[in-house]
């Protein structure tokens, strides 16, 4: 199973992707795909979002099941606390001391 969210992006990259993946809500796109169509997907997703943002995650064999990773502007970072993957808000400008 993978899992791959984007914001900001161009429509076109999300038409693409419908090709292989269903999208259940706007920027959401769901399916199980092989590794290589995964990695070739992301990819084309890191060269065609310009300044958007994306995060893909898909079923591994870790202790938590699953990883990510994160491309562009996302909202999100992602944090390795000793090999358990945690998702941290980045913090807003409105959000400084």
């Amino acid at each position: 199973m993978m899992v791959i969210i984007m914001r900001k992006v161009p429509e076109g990259l999300k038409g693409e992707l419908t090709r292989w993946l269903i999208q259940p809500h706007s920027g959401v796109f769901v399916g199980n795909v092989s590794a290589m169509v995964r990695d070739r997907l992301w990819e084309l997703c890191c060269k065609s979002a310009r300044e958007g943002g994306i995060i893909q995650l898909w079923s591994t064999n870790t202790e938590q099941r699953f990883t990510m990773r994160t491309y562009g502007d996302t909202a999100r970072e992602m944090v390795d606390m000793d090999g358990m993957l945690l998702v941290m808000r980045k913090p807003l400008p409105s959000d400084a001391p």
